[in-house]
């Protein structure tokens, strides 16, 4: 047996992905896989198709360093260059595409970010062997896209869900005991999706309205995110249950996931608002700012009928307008301050940034602690270190101080934020 750092690696000597075990369905590479932060932050933005439409050279600029050391990192790590690692990305995105869906050759070739059904019916001859057609799947054509993302188990389906559904904003989000659904703008394409656990196996049930075809790749990375498919439990599992305050807990739900973010600016939004107040207020406020700031979606569940309010709408706006709605005025001037930060491109709220700096953009802006920026941090940016040590129900659970705390939650490294979840499991409350 040889190993590999990527399948990129194993495709640069020569070998294949195997036909029948599906390894484009694995959790894949998670950013706590990559030895540095700066490699994992980049495997997530080629996830997101960040060299589809853009090169090297904005991937590094969003990470805070240049194209020449992205490459010189990603090479030594992984034995691959960035453009490499998003080829085997798009190549296992089409050939999950093409065995799991009946979109046509071209849409799939589009979808998985090739520029043209040529480089796509190249590549994936001189790299596989075949061509497109023939791993066709035999998907029948349906108004609705499906696709299965596994996970490493176990997972805490329920807890999760439970999560999902205190802080569903209304409109744009709907959990019930099995699925979780919401509206989706992704660029010029509107629709919705729904996620529900596989009858058979670890895995997700990912169910998108066919409007979403052409975005499917980044729409599955999100999610991915969303439902922290790229945890490795038994290493989170392993650590923390050593610590004595934690270990009840990591017994009585293995597997608990730290929520992540399908929109970044959405949960930042979402974060400012719960400031100071309980969940479920937050979660009225949410619903005000997206009935009143969100387009208008017609989908098969009428409780999801906005799509959610993106940072370059906001950014326009005065503060006036938000706080008319009943939020704080300082509130309302850090969502307008955020939004505007975002639109001109200070701060890029997702997995592939550079969290530290990410974190002192945040804090600059007026309104934003560090409680806040690290519940951002924790959700938006995917950081699994990520601790909110003001948290007063993170304090009771610990029996301590936010000193004391900060100097317990050391042993806790690199996973403090699911540290966190499990405190917050430990006093029943989901914060």
């Amino acid at each position: 047996m040889r190993f590999f750092q990527s399948a990129a690696g194993a495709e640069r000597q020569g070998y294949r992905p195997c036909l029948r075990c599906r390894p484009e369905r694995a959790p894949g590479l998670a950013s706590v896989d990559a030895a540095s932060r700066l490699v994992g932050a980049a495997i997530a933005g080629i996830e997101e198709h960040a060299l589809s439409s853009s090169g090297v050279a904005d991937l590094a600029a969003s990470l805070g360093v240049s194209d020449r050391h992205l490459r010189r990192v990603t090479e030594a790590e992984l034995g691959v260059s960035p453009i490499e690692l998003a080829q085997t990305q798009r190549l296992l995105l089409a050939k999950r595409l093409l065995r799991d869906t009946a979109l046509s050759q071209t849409h799939i070739a589009f979808a998985s970010g090739f520029g043209s059904v040529r480089r796509f019916n190249a590549l994936f001859k001189a790299r596989y062997g075949l061509s497109p057609r023939a791993i066709r799947g035999k998907s029948e054509i349906t108004e609705t896209l499906y696709c299965r993302l596994e996970y490493r188990p176990p997972l805490a389906w329920n807890a999760l869900l439970d999560y999902l559904r205190a802080r569903a904003i209304p409109g744009i989000e709907a959990v019930d005991s099995t699925h979780y659904r919401r509206t989706v703008a992704l660029d010029a394409h509107h629709g919705w999706l729904a996620v529900s656990q596989a009858r058979s196996g670890d895995a997700l049930d990912l169910e998108l309205s066919q409007s979403l075809a052409p975005v499917i790749g980044t729409l599955i990375a999100r999610v991915k995110r969303l439902f922290d498919l790229g945890a490795v439990p038994d290493a989170v599992s392993a650590l923390l249950s050593k610590d004595p305050v934690l270990a009840k807990t990591v017994r009585r739900l293995p597997g608990l996931r730290v929520p992540g973010a399908f929109d970044g600016f959405e949960i930042a939004v979402r974060a400012i608002l719960g400031q100071q107040v309980s969940v479920r207020a937050a979660t009225t406020m949410a619903g005000r700012w997206a009935q009143e700031f969100g387009a208008e979606i017609a989908t098969p569940f009428p409780i999801l009928n906005r799509l959610s309010p993106s940072a370059g709408h906001m950014a326009d706006l005065d503060s006036a307008q938000v706080a008319a709605l009943g939020i704080v005025g300082t509130r309302a001037a850090s969502i307008v301050q955020l939004a505007r930060a975002l639109a001109a491109g200070a701060i890029h709220l997702s997995a592939a940034a550079d969290t530290d700096a990410e974190i002192e953009a945040l804090l600059r802006l007026p309104g934003i602690g560090p409680w806040t920026a690290q519940y951002i941090a924790m959700r938006a940016l995917h950081w699994p270190d990520a601790f909110p040590s003001g948290d007063l129900v993170l304090r009771r659970a610990a029996k301590s101080n936010e000193k004391q705390l900060l100097a317990r939650a050391e042993s806790w490294r690199p996973w403090r934020a699911y540290a966190a979840h499990y405190l917050w499991q430990s006093m029943g409350v989901i914060v």
